[in-house]
């Protein structure tokens, strides 16, 4: 197993005996996804696309990367949410959250699309001053306001710098396999194209070609990534409270969540962890949060955040427990050196790994915050390597599937995110939001 769950640092606050009466629940739920039978069911593409992806795309994918990697300086992924998360979050979980800075012979990776900020943009379209870059636009319909406002400009910079034929080149577009804005401007431009397979939402997408070829430019091996979830698919494929882990996790985080634990911290004591954090958010908070129900998903990065919120985890408001992503053997180590003066007084540690002390960090906040009254489940991962992040991503995709039925929610659409769409898109004057702008800016003059 390439990722374990221990509950033992929950045991003071889910007895066996409520393990035991949620089981039929998880096993309905389980067996509603397996079967196709739940709400959202025309979306789980993801569930067994670690054994059933298209091969060919997927040699497609690996050529494009390769492409990329020789004749440019610089990728550009446009996107936002999904669309990109999961790349950035594995490529720095994988590589580096420095990847831009380190030494490498693949190409440095910025993300644009993924605001309306003027600066973010301007500073991207800055660093692209004198570089050969490609760009990887990523949108099921093309015309998703971030990230086609973010393709606009790109566009128009590649092909003043490349010319229309040169640019072409250059565009590698991630979209619907046969209509919307993105792919109708791809096909009558000559852009290479990937799929969005339509039964595969954007928060679960990040092993199809949305995450995939950003990752295989990063030098990543994606084929160890795919080999890793397809492990995890076969080992979460049987209902088993005592041995299934995706199905112990979601017992347990229900089970927390009915005694009144509305937030769920995951918790990391690797930097390279941080976008996973993000990306874990919006795959929770997007399939549980409906119909005024769901756990609050919510993270730090220790031992850094225990700076900052330590306090509040150990002594205040009992609204949370812990999710603990505990990589057994860092991707690097470092050994700590001796001083014959001891200033720091920390000669006490001299000839240790820092991995060493990171593990002491784990055990000791783990011991102080379960004291405190914060429940912790701890996954104990065995590296930051393909497989195993292949396999960590799928163990984190399944129970919230097995959740969201739990939940009595469709954990597969997300029909609160387009009220602020329409409001945007009113308050911009897109035409036919007349009515709704005058009502709108009404209510902000009040």
């Amino acid at each position: 197993m390439a990722v374990s769950l221990l509950t033992k640092y929950a045991a003071d606050f889910v007895a066996p005996h409520e393990v035991e009466a949620i089981a039929p629940q998880v096993a309905a739920a389980h067996a509603t996804l397996h079967q196709g039978t739940g709400l959202g069911s025309g979306y789980l593409g993801w569930l067994d696309l670690p054994i059933h992806y298209d091969r060919e795309e997927f040699a497609r994918i690996q050529q494009a990367a390769d492409w990329i990697q020789q004749n440019a300086q610089v990728l550009i992924v446009i996107g936002i949410g999904g669309s990109y998360l999961g790349a950035r979050a594995a490529i720095e979980l994988l590589r580096s959250p420095q990847y831009n800075c380190i030494k490498k012979n693949t190409p440095d990776i910025y993300y644009a699309g993924n605001s309306i900020s003027p600066t973010h943009l301007s500073e991207i379209l800055e660093i692209c001053e004198g570089k050969d870059i490609a760009v990887n636009v990523i949108s099921k319909s093309g015309t998703t306001t971030e990230p086609a406002l973010a393709f606009r400009v790109f566009r128009d910079l590649l092909e003043k710098k490349y010319g229309k034929e040169g640019a072409k080149k250059r565009i590698f577009a991630t979209t619907d396999k046969a209509k919307g804005t993105l792919k109708e401007l791809s096909d009558r431009e000559g852009y290479a194209t990937f799929v969005i397979p339509d039964d595969v939402g954007g928060r679960y997408s990040v092993l199809t070609a949305v995450g995939l070829l950003p990752i295989a430019v990063a030098g990543a091996d994606i084929a160890a990534l795919m080999e890793g979830a397809a492990a995890a698919r076969e080992a979460y494929m049987d209902f088993d409270m005592e041995k299934n882990d995706v199905d112990r996790y979601a017992a347990y985080r229900n089970i927390l969540y009915r005694k009144g634990r509305s937030t769920e911290l995951l918790v990391s004591y690797e930097p390279a962890f941080t976008m996973m954090n993000e990306w874990w958010k919006q795959l929770f908070g997007e399939s549980e949060g409906k119909d005024n129900k769901g756990l609050f998903p919510a993270s730090v990065v220790f031992s850094t955040d225990l700076h900052s919120m330590g306090q509040f985890i150990q002594e205040g408001s009992r609204v949370m427990f812990e999710t603990v992503v505990q990589f057994k053997e860092p991707r690097k180590d470092f050994f700590i050196p001796d001083d014959p003066e001891n200033l720091d007084g920390l000669n006490f540690l001299s000839g240790q790994n820092m991995s060493i002390v990171n593990r002491r960090a784990f055990e000791g906040t783990v011991l102080a915050h379960t004291q405190g009254g914060v429940p912790n489940l701890v996954l104990e991962v065995k590296d930051t390597h393909e497989f195993a992040v292949g396999w960590l991503i799928y163990f984190f995709e399944k129970p919230c599937g097995i959740s969201g039925y739990l939940l009595g929610v469709n954990p597969f659409n997300q029909p609160g995110v387009e009220s602020y769409k329409k409001n945007m898109f009113a308050l911009l004057g897109k035409p036919g939001y007349e009515e709704m702008r005058a009502a709108l800016e009404a209510r902000l003059q009040k």
